[in-house]
């Protein structure tokens, strides 16, 4: 190598070892100043995020055809499953019966597990906006 690159080496060399000696962390504390409103619109926003007409969900269609058996299958289904709320629909020309307001996928098949045993054809579905 020439003497030149080995002299700029060295220069730099030193110039890292004293930049890294002279250099300190810095430490301090963080404090938060937040309103007091904030935990109430939390709040609210929890109980909006309850409504049973968000189409952000997924639910479980349990029947579809006629008025009559759309009846039944609601009835059966209240009967049974008693924890998720079932809600008639009209798509033309049929009645759906759908239940549940699930947030996760996971949440629908589970509860589609348990409703499989009493409805063979429920399936899962994310309602489309309307």
């Amino acid at each position: 190598m020439k003497p030149l690159n080995l002299k700029i080496i060295f220069l730099c060399l030193i110039c890292f070892i004293l930049s890294s000696t002279s250099s300190f962390s810095q430490q301090g504390n963080v404090t938060i100043n937040q309103d007091k409103h904030i935990n109430l619109l939390l709040d609210l926003k929890k109980q909006m995020n309850k409504n049973d007409t968000d189409s952000d969900r997924y639910k479980v269609q349990i029947y579809s055809g006629n008025r009559s058996g759309a009846y039944d299958a609601q009835e059966e289904f209240s009967s049974s499953f008693g924890n998720w709320d079932p809600s008639m629909q009209y798509e033309t020309p049929n009645f759906k019966i759908w239940a549940g307001n699930f947030r996760t996928r996971l949440e629908a098949d589970r509860a589609l597990k348990k409703i499989k045993k009493k409805f063979p054809n429920a399936f899962i579905f994310k309602p489309k906006k309307s």
